[in-house]
């Protein structure tokens, strides 16, 4: 199998952060109108990136020398995968909070084209401008960092918009969960890396070849994650490496393939109830184009633990699993995550036709594990004895 190198794309996340920081400079007079071209900003992940600085404005109140507010603009880029957010504007309007306030309080806001949340169970609370928590602290933190290099004490308002925000909404999934009125401002690594069916699936089967090699006959064994929070509960729970992980994005189905043809003996799959849980509905691609089904599998659950027709019904009006979960008893969680895990393990069952064993663990943010399949234990017991050398 042959690999592509595809060109990166940033976060609405990354590009809010980057406008945000510009915007302070300029605020501060740390930097002239004419002289700002770029900024560079740190992203999660610690790698430093520079972008291009777009429609600058400033506002002055009377005879003041520095003005009282700043507004620039990031143009989003998403890379060799463009999206509907390919090539907005994503502005950020930063001013000083004049009236009295607690020293250093920083307001973060969104403005035109920022979704809303009304319904429960997502990232943010109901009332609150959808920009999620990461690029929420991302965009804090630039404004931090200047107010403390530049001794100031006073409060800042931070207004994050999207002018074309809330036609684009219209085309995505917002609406349906419970976004109202924009886009949201979204990253957790402030990276968007290309989708390209073809060269995610090469580079995962590369990765794959890689670690399975050296490891003994009859002890092959896998453990894959679709995306960073897998990886991070692995850390966190296991302490397993992230490169000791296969990460396979939405393509579960065709990684558990590609295992089975590279003869691994074990693969277990650890991953957020909020992706996993489309497994034990038999969705082998869970990227939210494809299927989504999470409700209602969740519901089909619920009814085969026991709960009566009008509990399934309230599962199926939420948002969010995490916010069907949270709505649960303990016992009712244990109960529905007997029968999604009996599920998922069939599915996997399934599609690995026996050629190779596969297992999984999933987990929530606000629960921990919440489920295991049958030999999940043993697979991850292997892995820590060292059978896959790292």
């Amino acid at each position: 199998m042959g690999s592509q190198r595809l060109r990166r794309g940033y976060t609405t996340g990354t590009c809010a952060q980057a406008a945000t920081k510009a915007a302070m400079l300029l605020l501060f007079g740390i930097c002239k109108k004419d002289e700002m071209s770029k900024v560079c900003v740190k992203i999660p992940k610690g790698e430093r990136l520079s972008f291009d600085i777009r429609d600058i404005k400033l506002e002055y109140k009377g005879a003041q020398r520095l003005p009282s507010a700043a507004s620039c603009a990031v143009k989003k880029d998403s890379g060799d995968d463009p999206d509907i957010t390919d090539g907005i504007l994503i502005y950020s309007r930063v001013s000083r909070i004049t009236e009295t306030r607690q020293k250093e309080m920083i307001r973060l806001d969104g403005g035109r084209g920022i979704g809303k949340v009304t319904k429960p169970g997502l990232d943010q609370p109901v009332g609150e401008a959808a920009i999620n928590r990461i690029p929420r602290q991302m965009i804090i933190r630039e404004a931090e960092t200047i107010c403390e290099d530049t001794g100031y004490e006073g409060g800042i308002d931070i207004e994050i918009s999207i002018p074309d925000g809330e036609e684009l909404a219209k085309k995505t999934f917002n609406p349906r969960l419970g976004i109202k009125g924009g886009l949201s401002i979204l990253g957790t690594s402030g990276i968007v890396e290309p989708m390209s069916e073809q060269a995610i699936l090469d580079t995962i089967y590369l990765d794959m070849k890689v670690k399975l090699e050296g490891q003994d006959k009859g002890k092959r064994i896998l453990i894959m994650a679709p995306g960073n929070y897998g990886l991070e509960f692995l850390k966190e729970e296991y302490g397993i490496e992230e490169d000791q992980v296969v990460k396979c994005s939405n393509f579960i189905g065709q990684s558990i393939d590609m295992a089975a043809e590279l003869k691994c003996d074990m693969l277990l799959l650890a991953g957020h109830i909020g992706k996993l849980i489309k497994v034990a509905g038999g969705i082998m691609n869970t990227h939210s184009k494809w299927a989504d089904g999470r409700m209602e599998i969740l519901a089909a659950a619920a009814l085969r633990a026991g709960f009566s027709a009008e509990g399934a019904r309230k599962l199926l009006e939420c948002v969010t699993v995490d916010d069907a979960l949270l709505r649960c008893t303990k016992e009712e969680r244990e109960l529905l995550m007997v029968q999604i895990m009996e599920k998922m393990g069939q599915s996997l069952s399934l599609r690995s036709k026996e050629e190779i064993e596969v297992e999984a663990v999933t987990f929530s943010k606000e629960f921990g594990i919440l489920g295991k399949t049958n030999r999940a234990d043993e697979i991850m017991t292997a892995k820590l004895r060292g059978f896959i050398k790292s």
